[in-house]
């Protein structure tokens, strides 16, 4: 089977069809060389945990994938790494990386987002992802990293190029892209040392642990990881998260009667149109057997969080958006030791972007032009999202 075919506009009728036929399929993968897709919750989910199946992309049988081309000082991170290099370094992070950090960013995304929405006026037209979803993570990430301001809309330009470069996009536009991230990176930490600042960068810098310390490439390859995912993944949990309240207009109006209802909202979010379509390949040490059917060692497996999360054997009806389902178990952002280590971050900007957004403005409905999606495999989330908003009656 290509995923190409029907996935991207109905991703959710293919992964039905698939879940209801087979527990695994044989597949041309994004990169177009062949891999097997795991689509059923109890399947993704011990796929995810399963130390036999390697994110070290070492472990793949030679020519058999391809994916992005990163240079090493860009690729030594927690996606392409297994124990005990990946229990170290998710370690050192978390020495760095702290809840008390997250708590503190509270204020500072609130601040961010009611910016933006002032810059909106009262009442108007706008293409919401380019005018708040977008720009909120961006500036709370590098807020995060300790990026200076000149540097923001590259971020973004180099993040887009890499996941869902626009149509017409010269095929060596990534490399570009990639280069251009390494230079700026390799400069940023320069600075860092000579004038450590209050972010995270200069602690990850800073940070030890019994004598042990990020090297040079993890240190860039973590900041590469904390600004492409931190910024990529929120942008399309809020975007989609307004989409579907748009589309259910009930559910909007339950969640304005009881506010209270918002960090459960977010987890039905993230069940319903999470971020990834296939989530992090896994290469087996091993041949292992996943529902019946054995995948050899080295070849390339992919488990999809989104198919799993539609599963109705776990979620009753599941592709009905219930703010008030018990959501206990979705698979949107891992599971295992792989978790996202970013998680409260991504719930928390989401949480308030969202009560901003619906503070701010009780009339908020789909606008004229057109709902775009990003024509990735990878990333589940849209280009354009516009809308029409204000405080008063029209």
């Amino acid at each position: 089977m290509d995923l190409a075919d029907g996935l991207l506009d109905h991703p959710y009728d293919v992964y039905r069809r698939l879940r209801d036929s087979a527990p695994v399929h044989r597949i041309a993968g994004p990169d177009g060389t062949p891999a097997w897709l795991v689509t059923r919750y109890e399947d993704v989910r011990a796929a995810l945990a399963d130390p036999r199946l390697s994110l070290d992309k070492s472990h793949a049988t030679a020519g058999t994938y391809k994916g992005f081309a990163l240079p090493p000082a860009l690729d030594a991170n927690l996606l392409n790494m297994d124990p005990p290099d990946h229990t170290r370094i998710r370690r050192l992070v978390g020495r760095a990386f702290t809840p008390r950090r997250t708590e503190q960013l509270h204020a500072p995304v609130r601040r961010t987002a009611d910016q933006l929405l002032d810059a909106l006026g009262e009442n108007g037209e706008t293409d919401l992802i380019a005018s708040y979803a977008a720009p909120l993570p961006i500036t709370v990430i590098c807020d995060l990293l300790g990026v200076p301001d000149r540097h923001r809309r590259d971020f973004r330009v180099w993040t887009d190029t890499l996941v869902a470069p626009a149509p017409g996009t010269p095929p060596e536009a990534g490399k570009h892209a990639v280069v251009a991230m390494l230079g700026f990176f390799t400069q940023l930490l320069a600075d860092k040392r000579e004038e450590p600042g209050d972010d995270l960068l200069s602690d990850l810098i800073a940070v030890r642990d019994e004598g042990d310390r990020l090297s040079e490439d993890e240190l860039m390859s973590l900041a590469f990881l904390i600004l492409f995912a931190g910024y990529e993944n929120t942008v399309q949990l809020i975007g989609n998260a307004v989409l579907a309240l748009l589309q259910h207009p009930e559910q909007l109006a339950a969640l304005r009667k009881d506010p209270g209802q918002l960090p459960a909202a977010v987890e039905e979010f993230l069940r319903y149109e999470g971020p990834a379509l296939l989530a992090i390949r896994r290469f087996p040490v091993e041949d292992v057997t996943i529902g019946g059917v054995t995948i050899p060692a080295g070849e390339t497996v992919w488990v999809s969080p989104s198919a799993a999360n539609r599963d109705p054997d776990r979620f009753p009806d599941p592709d009905r958006l219930d703010l008030a389902r018990d959501t206990t178990g979705h698979l949107a952002l891992g599971h295992g030791i792989h978790y996202c280590l970013g998680a409260p971050l991504a719930r928390a900007e989401t949480e308030i972007a969202l009560a901003a957004l619906l503070e701010r403005f009780p009339r908020l409905e789909l606008g004229e032009g057109e709902v775009r999606w990003r024509p990735s495999l990878r990333a589940r989330g849209l280009l354009t999202l516009p809308v029409s908003y204000g405080k008063h009656s029209a």
